[in-house]
């Protein structure tokens, strides 16, 4: 236990270290831990906060997701761990659907992964995306037009949100740069927004996601864990972190293990 006499800066410094390693902290139990009330907790974790290094929750804290990387060097990010869960997500789909994909690395890779000859409508924001699938038998590609953002890798904005109010599909798979039973996240407002437009335009939804993403907050809700019907996840997840998601009525669907 650190010493009672721990000064503000240094309890903050361990706060966050806690965090970091256990991927929530609760004000009560880190009161009792440095001796402190927890209004002196709660005013740790405001600054904390104001300082962009944690989200606030009730009775606690929550880490935020690492900022997201343009979509070039996200390509060339864990591509096989990435690819096993592209895998698990293409073993969703059935023939016939009509699919909307957004634009991400993750994203690419389920594209890749998608049967050919199973007469699939695959809509997306994703230039990349739509080339993939431009070639390969059985797809029918639209492309949603608006303002292409360059570190997204997606056309988002006004327009883009119109198209997708046009739409109806059947899955949709929006991108997620944090999870956590609460919800979905994302760092930027536009395409949040986008992605809330896709959700609401969808009959199911799925998200995608590494290991490092879950548990995690970012500056924008996009839906509650609710509005999530499957959510796909790496093989080496525990069953502690899948049950949370489990418990709020979502379906889980572990990826298969990636060798060494």
């Amino acid at each position: 236990m650190p010493p009672a006499d721990t000064l503000p800066q240094e309890r903050q410094a361990l706060i966050l270290d806690h965090l970091r390693r256990h991927g929530r902290v609760v004000a009560a139990e880190l009161a009792a831990r440095f001796a402190v009330s927890e209004d002196s907790i709660r005013r740790d974790l405001r600054e904390l906060a104001a300082r962009g290094l944690c989200k606030r929750v009730y009775g606690g804290a929550l880490p935020l997701a690492a900022p997201v990387a343009p979509l070039r060097q996200r390509r060339l990010q864990q591509p096989e761990r990435k690819q096993a869960l592209a895998r698990k997500a293409a073993s969703l789909v059935r023939p016939g659907q009509v699919l909307l994909l957004d634009a991400g690395s993750t994203n690419a890779a389920i594209a890749a992964a998608l049967p050919e000859r199973s007469d699939l409508t695959v809509v997306t924001n994703a230039p990349d995306v739509a080339l993939a699938l431009l070639d390969r038998e059985g797809f029918e590609v639209l492309l949603i037009g608006g303002r292409l953002a360059r570190a997204i890798g997606g056309t988002v904005g006004a327009q883009a949100v119109r198209s997708l109010r046009d739409l109806r599909a059947d899955l949709c798979f929006p991108g997620a740069c944090a999870i956590d039973p609460d919800g979905l996240w994302s760092f930027d407002d536009e395409e949040a927004q986008f992605k809330r437009a896709m959700i609401e335009s969808s009959g199911e939804t799925v998200v995608v996601v590494t290991a490092d993403k879950l548990g995690t907050v970012a500056t924008h809700r996009i839906a509650a864990l609710k509005e999530v019907q499957h959510l796909v996840v790496e093989a080496a997840v525990d069953a502690v972190t899948r049950s949370a998601y489990a418990r709020r009525g979502v379906s889980i669907h572990r990826a298969a293990a990636v060798g060494g």
